[in-house]
């Protein structure tokens, strides 16, 4: 995610780091040249006909109302994946909290916290599609660990670990009726997050929704330029270049927005995320925390 103060109004033009512009550098200098070349055609080969530029105005505000909708619709999706990590780091406290007012033992608790911990690092990888390889050492055993590297879905597994310590906990009575019914409720918090943004990850837009967009934006670049050859002269490739940037550049941030777990610069910052939610459960058990994760040239990671 793009971090970075408010830019000047003189720095607008200057600022690369942040801004969509170089995924769509391409579209842009295709769709400016094409317009000087039908430029060049109108002026000196033989006059090109007219399209109406009113036409294309109302074909562009129906263009931009879609572009708006379905940009809308991946930033809600952003949004909420947001709130689900939210949602995480809000039970992470609260686990912190009940463990302790629950188990009196702090190899109990370590051993019970441990598994979220376990947790937070499979669910990030799982969302990038990394392999889960190298997770934090020191909260549960080497067999443990292989055990849930090795399932199907590893986080889901972490839980399911977590809940079955709770449940040994209670047959040793370090933990009461009520202290289990509550950190068990708390579990299933973390599974609630886990299956939403499972959801989000698996499920995109349309993409026959996102074709038809596709389709009508170059169309309408490359009709813009015969509406503009009469009405703006050679000042046409400029229109079309800023255009392009437009309608292009929104797609670009849609398409990001709408996957807000993978690697790229305008997704969620699920490293800076999960690190708060450990160090959460590091309090708890009054140990040293990890220091937070900042910004490398202005994106967060």
């Amino acid at each position: 995610m793009i971090i970075r103060p408010q830019p000047k109004s003189w720095e607008l033009l200057f600022i690369h780091k942040g801004s969509i512009i170089g995924n769509v550098i391409g579209k842009i200098i295709f769709f400016s040249g094409f317009a000087i070349c039908l430029q060049l055609f109108h002026h000196f080969v033989q006059p090109l006909p007219d399209v109406s530029i009113t036409a294309m105005g109302v074909f562009g505000i129906a263009l931009s109302l879609f572009l708006g909708f379905r940009n809308n619709a991946a930033y809600d999706r952003w949004w909420e994946a947001r709130k689900l990590w939210g949602q995480i780091i809000a039970d992470s406290r609260a686990a912190g909290i009940e463990v302790n007012s629950y188990l009196q033992q702090n190899t109990a608790r370590r051993s019970l916290l441990g598994y979220l911990q376990m947790f937070l690092y499979f669910h990030r990888q799982q969302l990038r599609s990394q392999t889960c390889t190298t997770p934090p050492e020191g909260w549960c055993s080497q067999e443990e660990c292989e055990r849930m590297t090795g399932a199907v879905n590893p986080a889901a597994a972490a839980l399911q670990q977590a809940g079955e310590e709770l449940n040994r906990l209670h047959a040793s009575e370090m933990v009461d009726d009520f202290g289990r019914l509550t950190l068990s409720r708390r579990l299933t918090k973390f599974a609630y997050a886990q299956a939403g943004n499972e959801r989000i990850a698996s499920t995109p837009l349309p993409f026959v929704y996102s074709l038809l967009i596709r389709r009508t934006t170059y169309l309408y670049c490359l009709l813009l330029p015969f509406a503009l050859t009469s009405e703006a002269g050679w000042f046409s490739p400029v229109i079309a270049a800023v255009v392009a940037y437009v309608f292009f550049g929104l797609q670009a941030v849609t398409n990001e927005l709408e996957h807000p777990f993978a690697d790229v610069k305008n997704a969620l910052p699920l490293s800076a995320i999960t690190r708060t939610a450990e160090n959460a459960i590091l309090e708890a058990l009054a140990e040293p925390v990890k220091p937070a994760v900042d910004a490398k040239d202005f994106v967060l990671d």
